[in-house]
């Protein structure tokens, strides 16, 4: 070795080898769950047609977050699977890119003016009344805040990229997160209910649960649990929410800035850069992409086959990361504020839809 090199240790070039089977045990476990859910699914049906019996279609969705329910608040997720559990995030965005190929142009613009005039009014709302509720309750005001952008955006997600941006306290995201997630679950089994029982369309229902839900995962669920062309509306007006978690976050950046002497920030475009959901990017290329008529059918049907995969790993995910007795100990006033808002908003967004829906034919 010549002078002035530097050695490389030898563990670091084995570094990407060694993460993969560091992270392959978590995702084995999604994948198993998630195809678990699955094959109930399929047996439950074929029981019925065997048995000429008419059997609720519980879909593949549910049945893996409740498995995932039940080994996360029982036997618990083993010490060396959690590494790979924690990437279902990953797979969820994954799942959105490739469902990008079912959205030519003609589907996107079936959302309609009205609806991105929903989404509008839902982060207005939101916004205001999770900040009244925080106030009210005496929240502290980085968890009002935290909570305000998570029920107005996208969940958990807008949680994690607002914690930093406001320098907010690990126990606040914490709270934050517990009641989003608590009140995710809830939404994820109650909204197809209701939908059925109000008799909403597809494009109704997967609009309002795009609007009402937090988490892109327990929207795209709800939507899935209703019907296909559900969750496509839903993904929709749940990826508009999500594209507007830049400059969200970036307004209480800069209102926590100034609130504590700190220096403002001063990049706003490289801020903005830096918050948006990539993934977004990803579902518009690949439905432009698609749009232009580059894929063949085969294609089309094996990508969109792809998002199915990718959807049977998140919500395996969902359920293995919700925590029932950590929810417990946060304290009941944080899901107080979350509970009242949340189903404040979803009834706001439910009369939104129907009145765009029954009175004036929109939706």
């Amino acid at each position: 070795m010549s002078d002035g090199a530097v050695a490389v240790p030898q563990s670091l070039a084995y570094q990407p080898t060694l993460r993969i089977f560091r992270l392959a045990p978590g995702i084995i476990l999604l994948a198993a769950i998630g195809y678990l859910g699955k094959l109930t699914e399929q047996a439950i049906a074929a029981y019925g047609k065997a048995h000429h019996l008419a059997l609720p279609n519980i879909e593949y969705v549910l049945w893996a977050i409740l498995f995932g329910l039940v080994i996360a608040n029982t036997a618990g997720v083993p010490e060396i699977c959690r590494p790979g559990v924690r990437t279902y995030e990953f797979w969820l965005k994954a799942g959105i890119v490739f469902l990008g190929v079912r959205f030519v142009l003609g589907d996107v613009l079936k959302l309609g003016g009205a609806s991105l005039v929903f989404v509008a009014i839902e982060l207005g709302i939101s916004i205001v009344l999770m900040t009244m509720l925080g106030r009210w309750l005496s929240l502290s005001p980085k968890l009002t805040s935290l909570l305000a952008i998570g029920s107005s955006i996208c969940g958990v997600s807008a949680i994690i990229a607002a914690k930093g941006a406001i320098d907010a306290d690990d126990e606040d995201a914490s709270y934050a997160i517990a009641a989003i997630l608590a009140l995710g679950a809830f939404g994820l089994f109650a909204f197809p209910a209701i939908g059925h029982a109000l008799g909403l369309s597809d494009h109704a229902f997967g609009l309002w649960a795009g609007l009402a839900v937090d988490n892109t995962a327990e929207a795209t669920a709800a939507g899935a649990l209703y019907s296909d062309a559900a969750a496509k509306f839903a993904v929709l007006a749940k990826t508009t929410r999500n594209a507007t978690i830049g400059f969200v976050v970036l307004a209480y950046a800069i209102y926590w800035a100034r609130k504590s002497g700190r220096q403002a920030v001063r990049n706003k475009a490289g801020f903005l850069w830096q918050k948006f959901p990539k993934f977004v990017l990803g579902f518009l290329l690949i439905s432009l992409v698609a749009t232009a008529g580059v894929f063949t059918k085969p294609q089309v049907a094996s990508i969109a086959n792809l998002s199915r995969w990718a959807f049977l790993l998140t919500f395996a995910g969902v359920g293995l990361q919700t925590n029932l007795r950590e929810l417990r100990k946060q304290g009941l006033r944080p899901l107080i504020a979350g509970a009242v808002g949340e189903f404040a908003i979803a009834a706001i967004t439910l009369l939104l839809v129907l009145g765009a829906s029954r009175g004036l034919g929109l939706v």
